[in-house]
């Protein structure tokens, strides 16, 4: 028998990481006003720590759109593998060359092309598609707050969020 709802365990999941900023930055306080000394030094360490946990962990609850969306995510030894119930595929993380969020269909796609391969869409809400933060936060020159404003807006179109090779003229821009 569980204490919690299903809605309000979820909810919980999503922002772990704050959570656990705020529990470190709870104690590092209580270590600074209790004994002091070293303690009150380690403490400073712990709040400086948590603030950066919480900044983190806030970028990913907003990555986290939910789950129990169509198929399965897995990224293993540098492939991002999707199995889904109608189609899927596997796309090389240092081989992507275009990511775009198409939020046109229901649930949003994350849109990923690699030359040579057919485009691979993944549902933002299919089970493990949380673990694509990484791999997309480590794509040279992403911007990630403009990811998360992208996939949290509610755009109209398909967005592109990232391309290694400029597909546009230099005198335009991408956001």
């Amino acid at each position: 028998m569980s204490f919690f709802r299903p809605e309000a365990k979820l909810a919980l999941w999503r922002w772990r990481e704050v959570l656990v900023a705020g529990f470190v930055l709870l104690l590092g306080f209580s270590w600074i006003s209790g004994p002091g000394g070293l303690l009150g030094w380690i403490g400073w360490v712990l709040v400086v720590v948590s603030i950066a946990l919480a900044v983190i962990g806030i970028q990913r609850a907003r990555f986290r759109t939910g789950a129990g969306g169509p198929g399965v995510v897995s990224i293993d030894e540098g492939q991002i593998t999707y199995l889904g119930p109608l189609d899927g595929g596997i796309v090389a993380t240092r081989e992507i060359e275009r990511l775009a969020l198409d939020p046109t269909s229901s649930p949003a796609l994350w849109v990923l092309e690699q030359p040579g391969q057919p485009v691979l869409h993944i549902p933002v809400n299919a089970e493990g598609a949380e673990a694509l933060f990484d791999v997309f936060s480590a794509l040279p020159g992403l911007k990630t707050e403009q990811m998360l404003s992208e996939l949290n807006g509610g755009a109209a179109h398909p967005v592109v969020i990232w391309e290694r090779t400029p597909s546009r003229p230099a005198h335009l821009r991408l956001h």
